[in-house]
């Protein structure tokens, strides 16, 4: 039987090494506190970057995932426990840092009846008490379709609510595990209808197989449902267990999908062969606001 040739990694994909003080500072506070990031769990291309400008996405509900979904490198098995004390201590850690956004996420905790959303909610609203004017995205699982446990995170008023959808349809149960794409599609719209201000933002990874019309089709599905933001990235193969990289996308590519996104409609769409879902994510709250704004005016 012969052997896959995986397809050597272009010259565009490049990860700037910058392990500065900000970066080691950032690394001994969250071992300290004994948080966890995705940053450093899902193996981002820009942690150097993120932390050496003092940010970074925490990652709550423990670092053992309920899901082994086949492009992640997180860990995956049965959780052990819940930890009721680590809003406090990712609200604590985001103050030292002196945050102006701050991006929360977690693991999929499909052992928790409410898919630990009432966590997600207790940790936006320990950031606001320490940091009122710092903006809070989350990132969050689909909750197994539970609008409940949708409902307790919106009642937080999260600046942003993120739920990514990973790849197009057809890919999608390759991809992904449990998580269904018309789930992900309906919690972004139930999100929408629960509280309209609140932005929605969404993103998905090129190179597991898609075709460029697919791509440009989950657009579509995504602003239907009335997604505002999205960010597009390159997928990279995180171990030899993980998918095989099936096609590298060179920075043009991505610049063109930029601007099929913006034509429709999106306030925001990052684009790039590192971008990853939290990537410059202070920048898509402006940009949010200020689409928010215009359509006031347009509409006055």
């Amino acid at each position: 039987m012969s052997r896959k040739v995986k397809e050597a990694k272009p010259d565009w994909i490049r990860i700037k090494l910058t392990t500065g003080d900000n970066y080691q500072e950032i690394k001994s506070m969250m071992r300290s506190k004994t948080l966890h990031t995705v940053c450093e769990e899902a193996r981002c291309p820009n942690i150097y970057e993120c932390w050496a400008n003092r940010t970074a996405t925490f990652m709550i509900l423990g670092d053992i995932c309920t899901r082994a979904c086949r492009f992640c490198a997180v860990n995956t098995g049965m959780p052990t426990e819940l930890d009721l004390q680590e809003p406090e201590r990712v609200a604590e850690a985001a103050e030292n840092m002196n945050l102006k956004h701050c991006v929360v996420t977690s693991v999929a905790r499909d052992d928790l009846k409410d898919g630990g959303a009432t966590i997600f909610a207790e940790t936006v609203r320990a950031i606001r008490r320490r940091l009122p004017f710092c903006s809070v995205e989350v990132l969050i699982p689909d909750f197994m379709g539970d609008i409940e446990s949708l409902r307790i995170v919106m009642d937080a008023k999260p600046d942003i609510l993120n739920h990514n959808i990973e790849t197009v349809e057809r890919m999608s149960d390759k991809v992904r595990a449990k998580a269904k794409y018309r789930r992900s599609l309906e919690l972004l719209q139930r999100a929408k209808q629960l509280n309209p201000s609140i932005p929605t933002k969404s993103s998905i990874m090129l190179g597991v197989g898609e075709e460029f019309d697919e791509i440009l089709q989950t657009m579509d599905d995504l602003r239907k449902v009335d997604c505002d933001i999205m960010t597009i990235g390159q997928y990279l193969q995180p171990s030899e267990k993980h998918l095989y990289v099936q096609k590298y996308y060179p920075p043009e590519d991505f610049a063109k999908l930029k601007e099929e996104g913006l034509q429709r409609g999106f306030s925001h769409v990052e684009s790039g062969p590192l971008v990853r879902s939290s990537y410059q994510a202070h920048e898509q709250v402006k940009s949010a606001a200020q689409h928010k704004e215009e359509g006031a005016l347009s509409q006055a």
